[in-house]
Order: structure tokens, then C-alpha cells, then sequence
């Protein structure tokens, strides 16, 4: 008997949370290091480390759902989330709230379990259309998460940021009780049984090659985070409000690729979708650069090449999610855990890279490049995935 399938807002609120979870107090960042007394460096650990540790976690939680089921870690880990929210909320010390902080990082159980959940009940290219449409109203929470968080900021104080997440918390531990069902029919027989299997996809060079793509194309967006708030504020002289605007401007390119897949997927190969999401995250930047050294330097250019970013990613990760749990449909949330892991290490050396270098006069090219160069890795990914794939 078949699962019963989810509602498709859970699934999209599950990976909506997950998102905002990273990105909404960032307009505050800057607040939050005054209040607590530290440096900007210090402080940044609320979103390098915090990525660390979610890329962690994901290494454990894909192979926890393929055993015990993806219900019951989603639960577990939204409950962990509301009680680690409320820590933060409190926090006293800068401590003491960055280990409430990490905690924080369960929640990344949403957006790699609901991948999950769509590769159980749906087949690859149904998957694809089915993480297109998700991502579509998903590009929502990053779009106007950093907007959200920019007022909260500016009105309540930046504690305000982590007592939203409680409330969201709540929300989704509720939601998730009451609708989501238990979607691994066929659970493994054993957490290090699970482990065991990993090599099944370490030794598959498809793997590597969709995780090299999804690295390169989130890399590109990590990098934007990481940098836009340093530029943004140092060098055009932006507000928190404006700033969140800002940060949420490669998300409605986000929103729109997604839109494109989920409305293409089934008359365009996932490939050729793949192909072109990459093409518009690699030159898009590269055009940014070139319009802002021929004198028009200004913010509105440098959030239209995050934009196009945004758009090539919408083109490209609902494929390549797709595509990375298809390579062997058994171990489906251990390879969306271990994609997950892998690409949020990449991100945070991204996120790292950028702030050391995007400081300056010239931080609007650096961030530019640096957005073009990981996006390019995506693109050669995606050769590579061709060239497999035709070998097969």
C-alpha cells in the first residue's frame, strides 16, 4: 500500500524553516555583536559555525530516517529546534548563546527530509517537478526572511529574531504531528548497517559529480550571504531594512527558476535544465562585474547578479536533488543527508572566503567573482554528469 502523501505546504514549510533558520537575523548581525560586547568575527560564528554543524548533522539524520523513518527524527529534530530557539532568546553571554545556536542546526532535518519524503512517494522526474513547485513558494522564505528579520531588528531588538523561531518552532512541530505520515516503507535494519552502505555511493562517480553541482550552485549563495551585508553596508552605505531587501533579492531569481522547473520539468530534460541554470549563475556575475567597471557602481547592479544566481539555482537544484537521491533509490535520505553535508561544508568555506576578501573598495568585484567562480564549478559538474549519464 502506497504511503499517503503529505500535504504540500508541510513539505514546504519544512524546508522554508530550515532556510530562515540560516538567513532571517542576519540584517541584526551587526547589532547582536554590539549587545553581546564581541567582535564581528565572533558574533559570525552564529552563521560559519552553525553551518558546520548542520552540515554535521545531516551526515546523521539521512541515515536515522532510512532506519527509524522520516517522522520521527522530523519531530524529534523541530522539538529540539523550539527548545534550542528559546535558549537563544535568553542567552545572557555570547556563549552561551552560540551553543544554543548550534543546537539551533536540527532543523536542517526539515529541508533534507522532505527531499526525502518526495523521493519516496514520487519517481525521478516527478521528484524534480514536485521540488520545483516546493521551491517555488519555498524562495519565499529566504526572499522576505532577511526583510522580516531587518524589522524585527530595527523595532523589538535582535532577541525578537529568536523568539519568532520559537514560534515557528511550535508551528511546525503541530503541522508535522498531525499531517505527516510515515513515508520509508522499507526502513534498513540498522544504524551502522546504514553507514556500511555509504560506500555504495562513495564509489559511484554519478554521486560525486551531482554533489559537485549542487556545492558549486549553493556555493554561489553562500558566497552572497556572506558577503552582501560587508558591502552592502561598507561600501553603499545601507540600512538593516535595506540590506535585508538586498539579501533577499537572489531569491526571487531563486523563486522564478523554480517556478521555470517546476512548469518544464517532463518536456526539458533535467540535464538540459541543469545546463542553463548554471550558464545564468556563472555569467550573470561576470556581466555585473563588467556594467560596474564601465562606471555604473552601484548596489542595484550587485543584487542583479545575485538575482541571476538566484535564477540559475532555481534551474539547477531541483534537478540535481533529484538526481542525487535517484542514483540509488534505497539509500535516498542517506544520500540526500550526505549531499546535504558536503554541500553546506562548501557553503561555509564559501561564507568564510568571502568575508575575509569582500571587504574594501573592491568588494563589489571580489563578491562578484567569487559568486561566478563556485558557479562555475556547477557548471563543469553538470558536463560531467552528461558525460556519465551517455556513458550508461
Amino acid at each position: 500500500m502506497p504511503p499517503r502523501q503529505p500535504k504540500l505546504i508541510t513539505l514546504i514549510l519544512l524546508t522554508a524553516i530550515s532556510v530562515l533558520s540560516l538567513n532571517m537575523f542576519l540584517p541584526a548581525l551587526a547589532q547582536m555583536a554590539v549587545s553581546f560586547d564581541v567582535s564581528y568575527a565572533v558574533i559570525s560564528v552564529a552563521v560559519g559555525g552553525y553551518m558546520i554543524v548542520s552540515s554535521v548533522l545531516q551526515l546523521i539524520i539521512g541515515p536515522l530516517s532510512d532506519m527509524y523513518g522520516r517522522r520521527p527524527v522530523i519531530l524529534g529534530s523541530m522539538a529540539l529546534f523550539l527548545l534550542a530557539s528559546l535558549g537563544c532568546y535568553l542567552a545572557e553571554n555570547v556563549w552561551l548563546f552560540l551553543a544554543f545556536r548550534m543546537l539551533q542546526g536540527a532543523v536542517i532535518s526539515g529541508m533534507v527530509l522532505s527531499r526525502a519524503v518526495v523521493r519516496d512517494i514520487a519517481p525521478p522526474s516527478e521528484a524534480a517537478r514536485l521540488l520545483g513547485v516546493i521551491g517555488t513558494a519555498m524562495a519565499l522564505a529566504p526572499l522576505l526572511g532577511p526583510v522580516l528579520g531587518g524589522f524585527l531588528g530595527e523595532t523589538f531588538g535582535w532577541r525578537a529574531n529568536f523568539m519568532a523561531y520559537a514560534l515557528m518552532g511550535a508551528f511546525m512541530l503541530a503541522l508535522s504531528w498531525r499531517d505527516l505520515s510515515e513515508t520509508n516503507l522499507t526502513p534498513s535494519d540498522s544504524f551502522t548497517a546504514q553507514f556500511r552502505a555509504y560506500p555504495e555511493l562513495f564509489k559511484s562517480a554519478l554521486f560525486w559529480a551531482y554533489c559537485l553541482c549542487l556545492g558549486g550552485s549553493v556555493g554561489g549563495f553562500y558566497a552572497f550571504l556572506g558577503g552582501a551585508a560587508l558591502v552592502g553596508e561598507g561600501l553603499f552605505g545601507l540600512t538593516p531594512s535595506q540590506l535585508g531587501f538586498g539579501i533577499g533579492s537572489i531569491s526571487a531569481g531563486f523563486m522564478l527558476g523554480n517556478f521555470l522547473t517546476g512548469r518544464l520539468s517532463g518536456r526539458v530534460s533535467m540535464l538540459r535544465l541543469m545546463f542553463w541554470g548554471r550558464i545564468s549563475a556563472t555569467f550573470g556575475p561576470l556581466l555585473a562585474i563588467t556594467v560596474m567597471a564601465l562606471g555604473a557602481m552601484n548596489f542595484w547592479v550587485m543584487f542583479a547578479g545575485a538575482i541571476s544566481v538566484g535564477l540559475g539555482n532555481g534551474l539547477t537544484l531541483p534537478t540535481a536533488n533529484a538526481g542525487v537521491m535517484s542514483v540509488n533509490p534505497r539509500l535516498a535520505g542517506s544520500a540526500s543527508g550526505l549531499s546535504g553535508a558536503l554541500t553546506i561544508l562548501g557553503g561555509a568555506g564559501a561564507t568564510a572566503l568571502t568575508g575575509a576578501l569582500a571587504g574594501g573598495p573592491l568588494g563589489a568585484y571580489v563578491l562578484m567573482g567569487l559568486m561566478s567562480a563556485s558557479s562555475g564549478v556547477g557548471l563543469l559538474a553538470v558536463l560531467w554528469i552528461g558525460r556519465l549519464e551517455r556513458a550508461q
